[in-house]
């Protein structure tokens, strides 16, 4: 009999961060254990402590360099609630297009940069042409309409943010810069190429999912909770209460960010750094929840606009709701880069857009203790800070996308490995012939 295995991937390429695969398999070939090892630690809360709060926006993009901008807003949210600050409209409509912004920058960057290659090329490609250089090599004009549509969500970024990665714009009370009118029209003139680009991307995105509709089907089909905002309902990056939905589909909690720890359990694991964020009420593991793109589909009823919701009901068509199949997630996201582009051009058209009217004046610290919730790309992103009289932090608690995310990505690659190691369900999958034969 053979002996115990461990496979060990390190680091995992492909990934937004830093982390490890582990897989290990008995002696009877069986998948004993999978592990997501996050393998660092960033201090950040601790950073935190002792600084004034009106600082906390400005250090706590600095996480991460993907998704600055919803730590920036997360982080201001928080400080405001503090507070007992509403900034005023004009200004929540600037952070709203700053946020679809870079909505739309990661997930194209996401979906064609780590994504596509292997659905290009075929999974079992050679991996050292299976890379974005051999999307771009390969498929110039699909590098083209990629590389444009990150481009207009990152420079749009920094028009609104003053800097596209680290932006310091946000404050408590409202926004330092305002957008002018030639600005608005500049960015009204890009929006229908833009589009274009989008159109192309969703058509490759369902051919994708048609042609690996067995691999969507089949692989990591893994039941779990799910977690996002929504407005009433309806899809929302911004602002919103707190959805959690169980396997079976039910919205079994609709709460305020003020009310998370209530619902949010957190257990630490011995082999990672990063803690495991699950639904409180139904104990760990059971109520392990995954966030993120197909989560905020899930927990949805609908989408905020006409063109996303249209492809959000041609999805649940093809995989239901709630939809558990990991491979969706791409769908999913393609979806939301469909709702930012169209919120996008809404909030360009918007008379309050350039409105000057982005700052209150009499904003004073005071002891508090606020909740700041977005959506970042990757899932639900939560600052809490607690302050004293003189609006010095004394307590930070971060809960990033990665903490939401982590147990449920261990348990669909579980999912994954049995299917590889036990089942060999592997080598019966119909694989459609790839785009580009290598």
């Amino acid at each position: 009999m053979a002996d115990e295995q461990v496979i060990r991937i390190d680091p995992v390429t492909r990934l937004e961060g830093h982390g490890a695969l582990t897989i290990k398999l008995g002696a009877d070939g069986k998948v004993k254990d999978v592990q997501f090892n996050v393998t660092s630690t960033r201090f950040f809360e601790k950073f935190l402590e002792g600084r004034p709060m009106e600082e906390a926006p400005r250090i706590a993009p600095r996480i991460c360099g993907i998704c600055p901008i919803p730590h920036h807003l997360a982080s201001v949210k928080a400080v405001e609630d503090a507070w007992g600050v509403t900034p005023p409209p004009a200004a929540i409509k600037l952070r709203r297009l700053l946020i679809e912004a870079k909505q739309l920058s990661s997930h194209a960057i996401h979906f064609y940069a780590l994504a596509a290659p292997d659905f290009v090329f075929g999974p079992f490609a050679d991996p050292a042409v299976r890379n974005v250089a051999g999307v771009l090599k390969h498929l110039p004009d699909v590098a083209v309409q990629a590389i444009k549509l990150m481009q207009f969500g990152q420079e749009l970024c920094k028009t609104v943010g003053i800097k596209a990665i680290h932006p310091t714009t946000a404050i408590p009370g409202g926004m330092l810069a305002t957008v002018s009118e030639e600005s608005r029209n500049y960015w009204l003139k890009q929006v229908p190429e833009m589009m274009e680009n989008l159109l192309k991307t969703v058509d490759l995105a369902k051919k994708v999912v048609s042609d690996y509709i067995d691999v969507v089907t089949k692989v990591a089909v893994t039941p779990t909770y799910y977690i996002g905002l929504a407005n009433k309902g309806v899809h929302d990056i911004y602002d919103g209460t707190v959805r959690v939905m169980d396997p079976d589909g039910k919205i079994v909690a609709d709460f305020k960010p003020q009310d998370y720890p209530d619902y949010y359990g957190e257990h630490v694991p011995d082999h990672s750094y990063a803690t495991h964020i699950y639904y409180k009420p139904a104990g760990y593991p059971e109520g392990v929840w995954r966030a993120n793109t197909l989560a905020r589909c899930n927990v949805a009823d609908k989408m905020a606009t006409p063109m996303a919701q249209e492809a959000l009901e041609e999805m649940r068509e093809l995989v239901g709701r709630p939809s558990h199949h990991t491979f969706a997630y791409h769908y999913a996201r393609v979806i939301e880069m469909v709702q930012a582009a169209e919120h996008i051009k809404s909030l360009l058209e918007d008379p309050d857009i350039v409105s000057t009217d982005v700052r209150l004046s009499d904003v004073e610290p005071r002891a508090g203790n606020g909740v700041g919730i977005v959506e970042a790309p990757r899932g639900t992103l939560l600052h809490n800070y607690e302050c004293d009289e003189d609006g010095i932090i004394v307590k930070a608690n971060l809960i990033v996308a990665t903490n939401n995310n982590i147990a449920g990505i261990e348990k669909s690659l579980l999912d994954a490995a049995r299917f590889v190691f036990e089942q060999q369900g592997h080598k019966d999958l119909k694989l459609p012939e790839p785009l580009v034969k290598l």
